[in-house]
């Protein structure tokens, strides 16, 4: 009988060593790091695309072109969000006539004839009625009133320095319930949600 084979004395068969693990070889290093490489590149360009990425360019118009639209603001430009630089000023307090709008809590703001907040093409040299205002200017309002620059002296303040660029857009939605007789108006006035300065 060949020796190894059959059992010990004593008993029992013999057990065998269990196998030893020599570790990863080079080749597997060599793929996992690829594999690792191509994961850690991906995540950072699609960080770098989120960041970087080309974001959608509001259109900006002067006071002027928007004024010359034909058949009105709304009309033209619909609801797209717009850029529009012009000269802030307005007339409120005991210089304005009208009423502020009723207690309507939807349209209330936007349906309001005092204050009056305009755009104007040309910066103003002396203080204007309100009747030059709705006349000349295009008519800007905003649901918290607060989105304007504070009133101050014509020529003075940041109004009266440099022409503003207001962020907003026609026809908002709150203008379907103005009164019929301000409608239109209401539809044509530039709801304003932020300004900044030309001198960035």
């Amino acid at each position: 009988m060949s020796e190894g084979i059959g059992p010990k004395p004593g008993g029992g068969y013999p057990v065998p060593e269990p196998p030893t693990y020599p570790g990863p070889t080079r080749e597997r290093w060599l793929w996992t790091s690829v594999v690792v490489g191509m994961g850690l590149l991906t995540f950072v360009l699609i960080v770098f695309g989120l960041i970087y990425a080309p974001k959608p360019t509001v259109p900006e118009f002067q006071v002027s072109d928007v004024l010359d639209s034909p058949n009105g603001p709304a009309a033209r430009f619909g609801t797209q969000d717009l850029l529009i630089v012009g000269w802030y000023t307005q007339v409120s307090g005991s210089s304005c006539r009208g009423d502020t709008g009723g207690s309507d809590p939807v349209a209330g703001w936007l349906q309001a004839q005092c204050p009056v907040r305009v755009l104007v093409p040309q910066e103003p040299t002396t203080t204007p009625t309100q009747a030059q205002l709705l006349r000349d200017g295009l008519v800007i309002a905003a649901p918290n009133g607060a989105a304007f620059p504070p009133p101050t002296p014509v020529g003075s303040g940041t109004a009266g320095l440099e022409q503003l660029v207001f962020h907003g857009h026609f026809n908002d939605s709150a203008a379907a319930s103005c009164i019929p007789d301000r409608m239109e108006r209401c539809q044509n006035t530039f709801v304003v949600s932020d300004y900044s300065g030309l001198i960035r």
